[in-house]
């Protein structure tokens, strides 16, 4: 009979399992957009492109390459997420390549070069959290350096390297190179949000002050001193939508601090607080600038003649939408319709162009994507047991979630149009390499919260009490004789 101490636990097998199951999901991801890039070769030039197998083989290696490290470095993290932005980025590579030829004829296909070339270095910086954050948890001992970092990120624009395109200063440019860095910024807000936010929770949610009418309670508030964060996330909200003219970043970001905050008290009135200052803050904006004005007026009168021709107007959000209804059920093909004429089609509009050549049945799928993307967030969120690595990927799952609903929002008039661009599939370097990043940060966090439990002590940070080892022969002879 086989030794017992030599079978194998189910904490042992069950790595296993998570990562047969990822190679098998990486398989029909990668294949997805092997079909999809043939299928927009045949259709646009009539022939198989070139590029077809040299993106799918490139994209590929890339996510093999992370697989075989989380199987080595991260054997218990999520299976799903890997494989899910691995779909997505090779969904947003084909739209973009498709759109460039339908509107080109362009046999270089640069743009689409350089997605896949911002690909790779996003899957890089996947692999480097993966790899160096080993114990995410210790990054509460940098909670002030890191929020320090995001506000210098945030504040660069307005630095002479700022650079403003069509009334909105959201880059810096060095030489030919363009960065957002808000893009940035988001990822190590939610760390510092979740930081603070998990060490002062309790007083937070529990110290509120009453007020009564009559002795009558009405309604409870925190106080004024635990004020502070609130005021400084409305503040930094503000300063983006004023300073940089970016109001779908500054509705993201205020948005995601309310969802942590509110995870962390489960006290409404900081919410109603919250909305309540951000909608005057809006409100002032709204009265004394410009640009804020001219986007409510498009949002209310988008099809109005006026407004449809003049410069700045509605033309591009309302042919948008025409371009959405033109795909219909099943799409014009990546050969029909005209939203590869559109300003901003493969970036600010790409859901709109994946409406037009897959109709909704192909926008449906790539929504459902999205949003399974941000659920296995939100999964891991629940199976933490730290309250930090809990909020963060919490505020992950919500700030990706809440980025598509501005984006479509934006496209249809149910918002103002803010020119977001879609998590993974837009074009543009910064926000692909920042969610990659997210997603490696994810992938680190549910490694922690999946490891086994004697483990989970080595990603706390040193000198915690709560999560100290306790060596039996270290105690006191007269304790370790009685226990």
């Amino acid at each position: 009979m086989a030794n017992p101490g030599t079978e194998p636990t189910d904490g042992a097998l069950r790595p296993a399992r998570q990562r047969r199951t990822e190679l098998v999901l990486l398989i029909a991801s990668v294949g997805t957009t092997f079909a999809a890039l043939l299928f927009a070769s045949l259709s646009v030039t009539g022939g198989i492109d070139s590029r077809v197998t040299v993106y799918t083989l490139v994209l590929g290696a890339g996510a093999l390459g992370l697989h075989v490290l989380l199987r080595f470095v991260a054997p218990y993290a999520d299976p799903v997420l890997l494989p899910v932005a691995t779909a997505l980025t090779g969904l947003g590579i084909t739209m973009i390549w498709a759109l460039q030829m339908t509107r080109d004829l362009d046999p270089g296909s640069s743009e689409a070069d350089r997605q896949l070339m911002w690909s790779l270095i996003g899957m890089v910086l996947c692999a480097g959290a993966v790899a160096f954050v080993r114990q995410p948890r210790r990054l509460t001992m940098y909670t002030y350096l890191i929020a320090l970092a995001a506000l210098v990120l945030l504040l660069l624009p307005l630095s002479p390297f700022g650079h403003e395109v069509l009334g909105a200063r959201r880059w810096i440019m060095i030489g030919p190179f363009t960065m957002q860095p808000s893009e940035f910024a988001k990822v190590l807000l939610v760390i510092f949000l979740a930081s603070y936010l998990g060490r002062q929770r309790d007083v937070m949610a529990l110290v509120t002050r009453t007020f009564r009418i009559g002795g009558v309670k009405v309604f409870s508030a925190p106080r004024a001193r635990d004020l502070a964060p609130m005021a400084v996330g409305w503040g930094v909200a503000i300063l983006l939508l004023v300073g940089t003219k970016d109001l779908g970043t500054s509705l993201l970001l205020f948005g995601t601090f309310l969802a942590v905050l509110y995870a962390a008290t489960a006290r409404k009135s900081w919410v109603l607080i919250g909305l309540v200052a951000f909608s005057a803050g809006a409100y002032v904006a709204y009265l004394l600038f410009g640009h804020v004005q001219n986007r409510v007026r498009i949002w209310l009168n988008a099809f109005e003649e006026e407004v449809y021709y003049s410069d700045g107007g509605s033309f591009q959000v309302v042919e948008g939408m025409i371009a959405l209804a033109y795909g219909g059920i099943l799409g014009t093909g990546f050969h029909g319709g005209d939203v590869q004429n559109l300003f901003a089609s493969d970036s600010d509009l790409i859901l709109v162009s994946v409406g037009e050549k897959l109709g909704l049945t192909g926008l449906l799928a790539v929504l459902v994507l999205l949003f399974l993307f941000a659920q296995r967030a939100l999964r891991i969120s629940l199976g933490c047991r730290d309250v930090f690595l809990k909020l963060t990927a919490l505020g992950y799952g919500f700030i990706l979630a809440f980025d598509v609903f501005i984006v479509l929002g934006g496209a249809t008039l149910i918002i103002p149009l803010t020119g977001m661009t879609t998590p993974f599939l837009s074009a543009g370097g910064s926000a692909l390499m920042a969610n990659w990043l997210i997603a490696g940060l994810l992938l680190t966090i549910s490694e922690t919260a999946r490891r086994p439990q004697e483990s989970f002590s080595s990603g706390m940070a040193p000198g915690d009490p709560s999560t100290e080892v306790i060596n039996v022969r270290d105690l006191p002879s007269g304790i370790r004789d009685r226990g």
